[in-house]
């Protein structure tokens, strides 16, 4: 296994664009399944009215992770981001986020835009061990 440093995970999300939602709020753990889109250091996603907008204004720490497969390669990667996500309220910030030209995944109106401000960013490279290859 490698520890990716912070420009390695950086440029492994930004390659990316589904990740996990984390967060626990009054005792209970969601896990919610999200496109993303890296802006600079922080991760963007959109979302509608309903259970992770309620929770994401609630407040609390967060925790983000994305991971991929490289199987010509044999390896699998892993990032976490955790620290906290805000929904994105200001013109101005709006207009940034609505620029980076996110689109949801599903045709159901997403029209909120969230971001998380990682304050602590880790990930892992391994080879994948596969029964009855060779190693």
């Amino acid at each position: 296994m490698e520890l990716l440093d912070v420009a390695q995970c950086w440029r492994l999300l930004s390659g990316n664009d589904v990740g996990r939602l984390a967060m626990a709020v009054g005792g209970e753990v969601d896990i919610f399944p999200v496109n993303y889109v890296v802006d600079d250091t922080s991760v963007v996603f959109r979302t509608a009215p309903g259970t992770k907008l309620i929770e994401v204004v609630i407040g609390g720490p967060i925790a983000f992770e994305a991971d991929g497969y490289d199987a010509a390669a044999g390896q699998a990667w892993s990032v976490v981001c955790k620290g906290t996500a805000q929904r994105i309220e200001d013109r101005a910030g709006l207009d940034s986020a609505e620029a980076l030209g996110l689109v949801s995944w599903n045709n159901a109106p997403k029209e909120e835009f969230v971001r998380i401000t990682p304050t602590q960013v880790t990930g892992r490279r391994y080879h994948v061990y596969r029964k009855g290859a060779e190693a």
